[in-house]
């Protein structure tokens, strides 16, 4: 059994991921500044990484604007790279983003394009999963993108997924011996951006009116056409859109 930490484990795949590695009788460790491990400052890092065979980074910056997702990424992974090393840890595993390398107008996308560059040159064995957008962010994207009675998006290519399967992928290349690659993964259906969201506003009733705009930015960048989509080698996952949405009704309003 191997004991594998997790950062970001209390998150949207990180909890996920946690589950799957624990039902596969690896010994799991949730980390987060809830647990009291907190990777900018570095407290209890070195401690948690103790007697761990691998470290799975899925944690996000807690703001995305430019200067501070650079400097959230960065240090994170400088200091885990330091302490997996000093702990002996033979496996530095992350989740990054589809087409991360072409959106070179995005912070955030710079940002995990160095902290790639840091874990490929840090001596630790490695592998980078990089996954298409989660159905679970379509919701977040129009808010985004929304100007008035109107979301503006690009019709750009995308084959998004389920954020069980990112899990599943990142779980299973987790689990196994180092990549030292970089390898995809996709949903099994291709759409333009705009419309993966009016098809996911409709279903819930959302009255707002999706317009293609092909200036419109995303995370920061003015996208081409193939831009989002992976390579012809990327791993496949099943779940439709159609599917996932009747089992992941919109969180009811507060009051």
């Amino acid at each position: 059994m191997s004991r594998i930490v997790v950062i970001g484990g209390t998150g949207l795949i990180g909890s996920k991921v946690v589950r799957k590695l624990t039902d596969h009788g690896h010994d799991a460790v949730a980390a987060s500044p809830n647990s009291g491990v907190d990777t900018i400052t570095g407290a209890g890092l070195q401690e948690v990484l103790e007697g761990a065979s691998t470290v799975l980074d899925v944690s996000n910056s807690p703001s995305f604007a430019d200067d501070d997702v650079m400097s959230f990424f960065t240090t994170a992974t400088t200091n885990i790279i330091a302490a997996a090393k000093k702990a002996g840890v033979g496996h530095y595993a992350i989740l990054s983003v589809v087409g991360s390398d072409r959106m070179t107008d995005s912070g955030y996308m710079r940002a995990k394009v160095a902290q790639e560059k840091l874990i490929e040159a840090g001596g630790i064995p490695y592998s980078i999963v990089h996954a298409t957008q989660f159905f679970e962010f379509v919701g977040s994207i129009a808010a985004s993108a929304t100007v008035g009675d109107e979301v503006r998006l690009s019709h750009a290519q995308i084959r998004p997924m389920a954020a069980e399967d990112v899990a599943t992928a990142v779980a299973k290349t987790t689990a196994h011996e180092p990549l030292n690659a970089v390898i995809e993964v996709a949903g099994p259906e291709q759409f333009g951006l705009d419309d993966l969201v009016r098809t996911g506003l409709a279903f819930r009733g959302d009255p707002r009116t999706v317009v293609v705009d092909p200036e419109a930015r995303y995370f920061g960048e003015r996208l081409t056409d193939d831009m989002l989509l992976p390579g012809p080698d990327a791993t496949i996952f099943e779940t439709r859109f159609e599917e996932w949405l009747p089992l992941n009704p919109a969180p009811a309003p507060r009051n």
